[in-house]
């Protein structure tokens, strides 16, 4: 029987799991070893839908609070400078898994001259806006299709300080032995000479999975014949009169490519890159050639993309980098942090607290498959990419292993961007992507296909009407700048659902500063 739990590490992925247990299981006690000796990653996080949806409908917590602790900002979808378009956008609402029901196809058919436009997100984020104007109230029009950019420190303080109100105890200590027992970890010993027990153990100490990687030497199985990514250099610079954008950026480079974060006062930039194909000075340089706004000193992170064999193993379960971790690129990471604690407290909840063998291989089933697919997801964005001819990217075109997408691959060759492509996918039911993610990728990248359809003019004439009319939506929409301001104006309250608040009158923002762009005339309810 589950009474007492210990979390090894309180990054962000050591303190969602003791927050989601708590919460869902407030009988269990449960607690947290930080050690002030071991540092985290620390760069920006980028989020998706899920993350919020954990934090304020699975777990309850007060919105108004994380906002003004976490102070983040949203993110409809990420910005891919990738393959032959100019761009393409990748948002978080479904742009062409759908069909309109005044056209005979489905959207995707009719992209191959132009991406975007095919949804309120899709508009708002090619027009650099977060929000529409609701049309009562005048004020954001905010919808659940969001994730969070954050910043690292401020997101560990928030979590943090709802794991001390949820009454969690954090102790401070460095584990420097681990005993090991019939069940697998007995106690964990700390180097001040505490010993600490617990019958479940969360292993949330990142690269170095103390628990499941190195005392109960679980097998590893890498990731690196599919994603030929190993290192990145990391770096940022403060704000001055660049636009907060709504969307994360992913930006081909020679040998790998860069994301940019956009925190409300920091710009954070990276360079994933593979150290068999540029050195680290090189791929410094190209970087700083983009960004001349990089300071001089900046980090070098290496890392392996890969999985652990099994994730819970005997009375340890591994959460986040411990257990698995691939490169930042579809932003996945508290993605599966989410999804794991979850799982967790399904598994703990359906066993009576007394998880069987089945149990645990159940759960290990289903985050293996969450891994996997990441993994061939993040492949088929390395496979398809035909923007630079440099060796780098004439080989992930040519080696990159994707045999699982097979059968995807062949259907849409024959039959385009149709829906029943999802059943050709080896994960067909509890995806993280479902067939919009692929069909994205596929579409964006201008993959050609046998069965294509040629619009009639009438149906151009729908497709011009429907995107006119998210694209003046989206021009009289706010921006980020302007929707942080509403939602800090002391008269703004959300709602229980934190969708269109529109109950609560929408307050007529100030300008925060000169650089900020002039804030639309929002009415009085």
């Amino acid at each position: 029987m589950i009474q007492s739990i210990l979390v090894l590490g309180a990054g962000s992925a050591g303190l969602l799991a003791a927050l989601t247990l708590k919460r869902k299981l407030p009988a269990i006690d449960v607690r947290i070893v930080r050690s002030l000796e071991i540092g985290t990653i620390g760069v920006g996080e980028g989020t998706t839908t899920n993350f919020p949806h954990h934090l304020f409908n699975h777990l309850g917590i007060d919105r108004a609070a994380f906002y003004k602790r976490a102070e983040p900002t949203w993110k409809l979808g990420i910005r891919f400078l990738w393959g032959p378009r100019r761009h393409f956008d990748y948002s978080f609402v479904k742009q062409l898994d759908l069909r309109w029901p005044d056209l005979p196809r489905s959207n995707g058919f009719y992209c191959e001259d132009e991406f975007g436009w095919m949804n309120q997100a899709g508009a708002l984020m090619d027009h650099d806006k977060v929000f529409a104007r609701h049309p009562q109230t005048g004020g954001p029009d905010i919808q659940e299709w969001y994730g969070f950019h954050i910043e690292n420190r401020k997101l560990i303080e928030t979590l943090e300080i709802g794991a001390r109100e949820a009454g969690i105890e954090i102790i401070e200590g460095t584990v420097d032995e681990v005993e090991l027992g019939s069940k697998g970890v007995e106690r964990v010993h700390l180097k001040d000479g505490r010993s600490l027990e617990a019958n479940l153990f969360i292993d949330a100490s990142g690269f170095r999975s103390e628990l499941l990687g190195k005392a109960l030497e679980e097998p590893y199985v890498s990731y690196d014949k599919s994603l030929f990514c190993d290192r990145a250099v990391v770096g940022g610079w403060e704000r001055t009169r660049e636009p907060i954008l709504p969307y994360t950026t992913a930006e081909t480079m020679d040998a790998g490519w860069s994301w940019q974060i956009e925190h409300e006062h920091h710009i954070n930039r990276g360079y994933v890159y593979c150290s068999g194909a540029i050195s680290d000075d090189d791929a410094a340089a190209e970087f700083r050639c983009k960004n001349p706004k990089l300071p001089e000193s900046m980090r070098i992170v290496k890392f392996r993309s890969g999985r652990y064999q099994r994730m819970w193993v005997d009375n340890v379960v591994a959460i986040g980098n411990s257990g698995g971790f691939v490169e930042p690129l579809e932003a996945t990471a508290l993605m599966v942090v989410c999804a794991e604690c979850q799982a967790i407290v399904e598994t703990l909840t359906e066993s009576g607290l007394n998880p069987t063998g089945t149990m645990r291989d159940f759960y290990n089933r289903y985050v293996v498959a969450c891994w996997d697919e990441i993994r061939d997801f993040l492949a088929l964005h390395y496979k398809l990419n035909t923007r630079l001819d440099t060796p780098f990217w004439l080989q992930c075109r040519e080696d990159t292993e994707l045999s699982r997408l097979d059968p995807f691959l062949e259907f849409y060759a024959e039959n385009g961007p149709s829906g029943l492509g999802r059943y050709s996918l080896p994960q067909r039911t509890e995806s993280n992507f479902g067939l919009e993610g692929w069909l994205v990728m596929m579409v964006g990248n201008c993959v050609p296909y046998r069965g294509r359809h040629f619009a009639a003019k009438e149906e151009r004439l729908v497709w011009g009407r429907r995107q006119a009319e998210f694209a003046m939506n989206a021009q009289r929409g706010f921006d980020v700048r302007q929707a942080l301001a509403c939602v800090r104006d002391p008269r703004w309250r959300w709602n229980a659902s934190g969708v269109n608040p529109s109950n609560v009158p929408a307050p007529v923002p100030r300008r925060q500063d000169a650089s900020a762009a002039p804030i639309p005339s929002v009415a009085f309810a």
